[in-house]
């Protein structure tokens, strides 16, 4: 068996490493890849979010499954794109990535469906002082996140209002994540350990 592995993180080197000591694996493959799956497979100069590149890497070297590591490529439609042209590939569709790509969308689904969740409102850029005045009335500890995908950094967890609020800031002033910040959401604190499945 053939396999892409896309990406070029810790996440891609591990899955790499596993599936090489599968007998059943003919060829390894990631794009782009990094130093230890080069150790391991063949890095591909292909990035993680040229979706049609990958496609049409997948397709020129008879790939016979495509395992996508990063949100950003599933967010942006890989796994719609390979189905088009016929291609396995594991991974939530577009419209199901978004649980991953919109933090707002998440809570809302959530919401909608009855699942347990922490409470939480939900301001776009437009919204920046009433964003602020609800910290000011929520107190703390409280969580202030990002909307959009940003590598992991968006999310803080706040245990003063001044930390959220400085929170608040950089994420919508500031625009350290860029369009990822472009809503926010600000949620209770829950207790607990985070499970990620």
């Amino acid at each position: 068996m053939r396999i892409l592995v896309v990406g070029s993180g810790g996440r891609e080197h591990a899955l790499i490493e596993t599936l090489a000591q599968s007998d059943q694996v003919s060829g390894l493959y990631a794009a782009p890849g990094n130093p230890g799956t080069a150790q391991v497979g063949t890095n591909v100069g292909v990035s993680a979010t040229d979706l049609d590149g990958l496609a049409d890497f997948a397709q020129a070297e008879s790939i016979d499954l495509t395992l996508v590591g990063p949100e950003r490529p599933l967010v942006d439609g890989i796994v719609d794109r390979f189905e088009e042209e016929g291609l396995s590939i594991v991974g939530p569709t577009q419209e199901a990535a978004r649980l991953e790509g919109s933090k707002a969308f998440a809570d809302q689904f959530m919401a909608r469906h009855d699942i347990p969740t922490a409470s939480f409102r939900v301001f776009d850029a437009a919204g920046y002082a009433d964003a602020s005045a609800y910290l000011d009335d929520a107190g703390a500890p409280i969580v202030v996140k990002a909307d959009g995908l940003a590598g992991g950094k968006g999310s803080f967890v706040c245990s003063t209002t001044e930390e959220a609020h400085d929170a608040l800031d950089r994420i919508m002033q500031e625009r350290a994540f860029g369009a990822a910040g472009d809503r926010v959401v600000i949620e209770e604190k829950m207790d607990g350990e985070e499970v990620s499945v």
